[in-house]
């Protein structure tokens, strides 16, 4: 199956969809490259818009686009979690929580009698925070979001979805990461 646009090419572990939004969020930054599409706001409006969180009419200052990497960084704590680093305190939190309080949801009904929840149209954030939240809500809810996780590379920090049997992936690819943090640790163990 290939993948939106708005992911990024070299994703080796992309998560099912909606949580494959969240994922990609967290990847719109690399370390390795220094790249950042979050950084600009006519990137940042392109990958938004792409992957359907900001309306091509609506603008985005730095103010939103500041809010847009502490929201990045909120979950990526979160999913930090998941692989085992420590719970994230409320102030790494607060951003996440301050997008959902400028949410505004909109329920639709369509012909077939289906409910959608999107983002109200001018009210609130710039930024349609409320997909992204729902796809977090409802991973947690259907247990896929323990498998949604942050690279343990403190240098990488890049978001995978581990679909091993026992859910014990600790690095977004074992040839890099997981290779590098290995080699670390030996040559520690050594030293002592």
């Amino acid at each position: 199956m290939p993948l939106p646009a708005w992911v990024a090419p070299d994703e080796t572990k992309p998560a099912p969809m909606p949580l494959l939004l969240v994922q990609a969020f967290v990847n719109t930054v690399e370390a390795d490259s220094n790249t950042d599409l979050l950084r600009e706001p006519d990137t940042a409006r392109h990958w938004l818009e792409a992957a359907g969180l900001a309306d091509p009419v609506t603008g985005l200052g730095y103010d939103e686009l500041r809010a847009a990497r502490e929201v990045r960084e909120s979950l990526r704590g979160m999913l930090a979690a998941n692989v085992g680093g420590p719970p994230p305190g409320a102030q790494d939190l607060e951003p996440l929580r301050a997008a959902a309080q400028a949410c505004t949801p909109l329920f639709e009904v369509d012909a077939a009698g289906r409910v959608r929840i999107e983002q109200a149209p001018g009210r609130g954030s710039t930024i349609a925070w409320t997909s992204l939240l729902l796809a977090v809500r409802d991973a947690q809810s259907d247990g896929t979001w323990q498998r949604l996780k942050a690279c343990e590379n403190d240098e990488c920090g890049w978001a995978f979805y581990d679909r091993s049997h026992g859910r014990r992936g600790r690095w977004c690819a074992m040839s890099g990461c997981g290779n590098r943090m290995k080699n670390r640790s030996l040559r520690a163990r050594r030293r002592a």
